[in-house]
């Protein structure tokens, strides 16, 4: 029986792909940093922010955190966005885990998350939203927090997030600035994750390639309070919708740095660059671009297919470390007993104006 023959037949219609009601999907649907600076610009000064405020938007770090005594500062986040899969289950986790990312990126670890959630409730079946919240649920007892609330509107396109909070010792915190000259780069999970999610949208990613980028979205940074233990460790970050590009050259600039980055060195998922070769980038990925593509120096040997994968909008993407030279060591055997058998070194951070030289 077909689906209009079930229909007039007074079964239910199908439910519709989770994709199909999203005009973008996970980190894609980020608004392009160039467009953000321009929202974010003040024209006005600032109210002064009180002394405990030791993150705020200054630096376009991944959370806000606050000193609240001389053991403890609590870590804030949100993160949120439309469906990347159409299994609702599998949204809810990937949402859940990006969100969680930017608390484990400043060296914390969380301690409780609210929901954030918008569903076309005449649209989709109660079931399905219901896999969404299960999802994010499922993630948060692996993190070992509950969901202690949240908020829900009935909106066009689906969305489903957290407000994360986490806490954090002062002297352990890891900011996206402080790299520092000589600083060797660590990347902690292969670039890819929009590409994948490119192929998913035009049926071209087939389940080897499915199960990758599950496995990829849904892993943890719960390396990150290990990493910030470390004495060598300077700056942390998450490279998520702004790419590899993007999110390092935040870095730059919040440390007055140039970064030198070798492409060969830059892991990518199995079966990614063949994918991007078809035609399976992102939206997302020529917006990065354009917003930041003048503080970036490509070597002459590079394509634009390497360009649009160092771009690449990352959903719950790893952990960008910068750290001593004698501290190598020490990150890479962190990653690998967490299972992040792919971490490895990408660049370096150098004396010079801000950006970023890729080789």
């Amino acid at each position: 029986m077909t689906a209009i023959d079930a229909t007039q037949a007074g079964a239910a219609p199908a439910a519709p792909r989770l994709t199909s009601l999203s005009h973008g999907g996970g980190c894609g649907c980020k608004i392009a940093p160039g467009v953000l600076s321009e929202l974010l610009a003040r024209n006005e000064a600032p109210l002064p922010a009180p002394a405990a405020l030791l993150v705020g938007t200054e630096t376009s770090d991944d959370a806000a955190v606050y000193q609240l005594n001389d053991e403890q500062a609590i870590i804030a986040t949100t993160d949120f966005f439309m469906p990347i899969v159409d299994d609702p289950f599998d949204f809810g986790r990937i949402a859940a885990t990006n969100a969680l990312s930017d608390i484990y990126a400043m060296g914390g670890k969380p301690i409780f998350a609210l929901a954030i959630v918008g569903m076309p409730i005449n649209v989709l079946p109660r079931e399905t939203i219901r896999a969404i919240l299960r999802g994010g649920e499922s993630v948060c007892a692996e993190a070992g927090i509950p969901i202690a609330g949240g908020h829900s509107i009935d909106s066009v396109e689906p969305i489903y997030g957290l407000a994360a909070l986490g806490v954090v010792h002062p002297k352990r915190l890891k900011r996206n600035a402080d790299a520092q000259a000589g600083d060797v780069l660590v990347l902690g999970k292969p670039l890819g994750v929009g590409v994948m999610s490119a192929a998913l949208k035009k049926h071209q990613l087939d389940d080897a390639g499915y199960r990758c980028m599950i496995d990829a979205t849904t892993r943890l940074n719960r390396v990150g309070p290990a990493l910030a233990a470390l004495p060598g460790v300077h700056a942390l970050t998450d490279v998520t919708g702004f790419g590899l590009l993007g999110h390092t050259l935040e870095m730059c600039r919040g440390a007055n740095l140039a970064a030198y980055l070798r492409m060969s060195d830059v892991p990518l998922f199995d079966g990614v660059r063949e994918l991007a070769d078809k035609g399976c980038i992102t939206g997302a990925s020529g917006r990065n671009w354009a917003s930041y593509g003048a503080s970036v120096e490509l070597g002459e040997r590079l394509t634009a297919r390497d360009r649009d994968l160092l771009c690449d909008p990352q959903t719950a993407g790893g952990l960008l470390v910068s750290c001593a030279p004698g501290a190598v060591d020490d990150v890479l055997a962190v990653f690998r007993a967490d299972g992040f058998d792919a971490a490895a070194i990408i660049g370096a951070m150098r004396p010079g104006t801000p950006g970023v030289r890729v080789i």
